[in-house]
């Protein structure tokens, strides 16, 4: 069951001098609990029944949302951080997860979570760890279908009937919101023409309005990205994790929509998803490496500084008269989207990918663990450009240092490709291994 309840665990205050230091909070917030009722194991599985908010005195201070299996029962799920966040600073927050049942996100979605984000690694986890698979996998199987396409079959499924729980944020905001992402084949990283189609195959057999195709952002898939938009699909570009590459995909797009010849771009939209704690993740180790006091100190430092040159890029080039001349044809921004925003050194601050990011016109999408923080003991105020001279100071220092961005942005790329290809092959390895199971017994 979903739960609204009240935390005092400590958590971390982040300085500029990289020192951190354990702090409570003494006023925590309300927030939406993504776990059953074992307070000790972690699970993303609730209700999906309606929800309403009980005072349960027998726990002082805490706040349970109760399920009613009956339509109508429920009450709204109390404010978060994550309306605010919507509301008052233009940032939409999505949620970095999906498995089955994909009702399970109406909760997150009454809290606030206005799209959702998908990769081959997620999908991984979800199909191969849960029974709720096995009823479609059979028949697809028993049917004559190949593993790839049980596999494609399986994720649309996910992705129409989360588009579906998403329809009403996106037709309220005119196509701004509300979005459900879905990837092409990781295999296809390399090929241009190959992305194209898989993406074009992919739009049509979702046939959602709402979804975004997810093309990584390699340099063989910039050309896919520009001729994808030309085709009026709207895309979710993934794995950016240097400007220059950024620079690469915001190109693509208005050329995209400059030679889509649509009279009416306005349902042609995108998100540029720029990758944020692996950035640390690597340099912190190369910094590490150097050894010297100055290097230490920018440990926790490098993904967000890159990141606010990032929105400082983004400015530029949404504005003047090349885009002016697309926005009288209905052309929306491609927003950035945080993506990446989990904190993978213990050490840090579980808000640190998140708080600092805040800005109008952007998305930050959250794995569970961030999410809970975010709404616990986040803070809303716009943070992303608030001193863009200190982050251009942070980048030109790493630089100084050694630190090589290109090299960075380029592993990182190469890391990320090769992860989701893994996930890949390993969800249709254990899908082979399933389905040749499954003939065994029918025999």
């Amino acid at each position: 069951m979903a739960t609204i309840s009240k935390l005092s665990n400590p958590a971390l205050n982040y300085s500029s001098s990289t020192s951190f230091t354990t702090r409570s909070s003494s006023a925590p917030k309300s927030f939406l609990d993504l776990r059953t009722n074992k307070t000790t194991s972690f699970d993303h599985r609730f209700s999906a029944s309606k929800l309403s908010l009980v005072f349960n005195p027998s726990i002082r201070g805490s706040l349970c949302v109760k399920c009613s299996q009956a339509d109508g029962n429920g009450s709204t799920v109390k404010r978060t951080t994550l309306h605010d966040l919507y509301e008052r600073q233009g940032q939409s927050p999505w949620y970095d997860n999906l498995c089955r049942p994909v009702t399970d996100l109406l909760p997150l979605i009454e809290s606030g979570v206005r799209g959702v984000t998908s990769n081959p690694a997620i999908f991984q986890k979800a199909i191969s760890t849960s029974n709720a698979y096995n009823e479609q996998f059979r028949e697809l199987v028993q049917a004559g279908k190949d593993i790839e396409s049980v596999y494609w079959e399986l994720v649309v499924k996910d992705i129409q009937d989360a588009c579906k729980l998403f329809e009403s944020i996106y037709d309220k905001t005119d196509g701004g919101d509300g979005y459900v992402s879905v990837e092409v084949s990781p295999r296809l990283a390399e090929d241009t023409e190959g992305t194209v189609d898989a993406a074009k195959w992919l739009h049509k057999k979702v046939e959602r309005s709402n979804v975004y195709i997810k093309i990584p952002a390699t340099a063989p898939c910039i050309p896919s990205i520009k001729e994808v938009i030309s085709l009026g699909i709207s895309v979710n570009v993934t794995l950016i994790f240097s400007l220059a590459r950024y620079e690469a995909v915001i190109d693509a797009y208005l050329d995209g929509l400059e030679a889509s010849g649509l009279s009416d771009l306005s349902r042609v939209t995108s998100v540029a998803s720029f990758f944020v704690s692996r950035v640390d993740t690597l340099v912190d180790k190369m910094l590490e490496k150097i050894g010297t006091p100055e290097a230490l100190d920018l440990r926790g430092k490098a993904a967000n500084a890159q990141a606010a040159l990032a929105y400082k890029l983004y400015q530029k080039k949404f504005s003047g008269p090349r885009w002016e001349a697309l926005v009288k044809k209905g052309a929306k921004k491609q927003r950035l989207l945080w993506a990446s925003t989990s904190v993978k050194n213990p050490a840090y601050p579980d808000t640190l990918y998140v708080d600092p990011l805040i800005g109008p016109d952007t998305v930050s999408t959250m794995p569970d663990q961030a999410l809970q923080a975010f709404i616990d003991h986040g803070s809303v105020a716009r943070t992303i450009d608030s001193n863009v001279s200190e982050a251009e100071g942070i980048y030109s220092a790493l630089e100084k240092l050694g630190i090589d961005w290109s090299f960075v942005g380029s592993q990182l790329e190469l890391e990320g490709v090769d992860s989701f290809k893994k996930s890949f092959d390993s969800l249709l390895d254990s899908l082979q291994e399933k389905a040749n199971t499954l003939k065994l017994v029918s025999l």
